[in-house]
């Protein structure tokens, strides 16, 4: 039964930062700009002093009331998902989640020239986990990187032509 049944589409994908203008600086670095130095539907700005979120938003959010916070929306182009930047100076932060953990533990990126932006983003002063690796059946390679808070990040250079057999479309 389909009837009434969401029609969803991507909006944004947040991560929480220890400071936002290093992170900025950072996801700067994959391509990304500001889309909007705040997120106001929630009444956070990227402003140097952080804003009390309101009653409502920090209920929404599942956080303590008179919580403060500051943000900003990036987006690569005009499309979506963009990313929220949080940060919340009052709170106390976990380590963000690594590849063997349960829930959303990165983002991926694509690019056409993996070599060429690893290098790039290495002398950048972005961290990865390894030089770029070839994935299974030569379908892809990919590097992870870490953001400033050790949030990963995946870059993946696919090769459409060789997944023809995977997706039906070839003998």
């Amino acid at each position: 039964m389909t009837e009434g049944k969401p029609k969803l589409s991507w909006g944004h994908i947040n991560i929480n930062v220890s400071n936002l203008e290093q992170s900025i600086e950072f996801y700067r670095k994959l391509g990304f700009e500001i889309f909007i130095p705040a997120v106001p539907y929630l009444g956070m700005t990227s402003d140097a002093d952080p804003n009390a979120l309101s009653e409502d938003a920090a209920t929404a959010l599942g956080l303590p009331k008179n919580t403060s916070a500051r943000a900003c929306i990036m987006q690569i182009g005009d499309g979506f998902p963009k990313l929220d930047l949080t940060e919340f100076p009052d709170l106390e932060q976990a380590s963000p989640l690594s590849n063997g953990d349960l829930g959303i533990v990165r983002i991926c990126l694509a690019t056409e020239d993996l070599a060429r932006d690893v290098e790039w983003l290495s002398g950048n002063g972005v961290m990865f986990l390894s030089d770029p690796q070839t994935g299974h059946a030569g379908l892809a390679d990919i590097a992870i990187c870490k953001d400033p808070d050790g949030t990963l990040i995946e870059l993946i250079q696919v090769y459409p032509d060789r997944w023809q057999a995977l997706l039906g479309g070839g003998d």
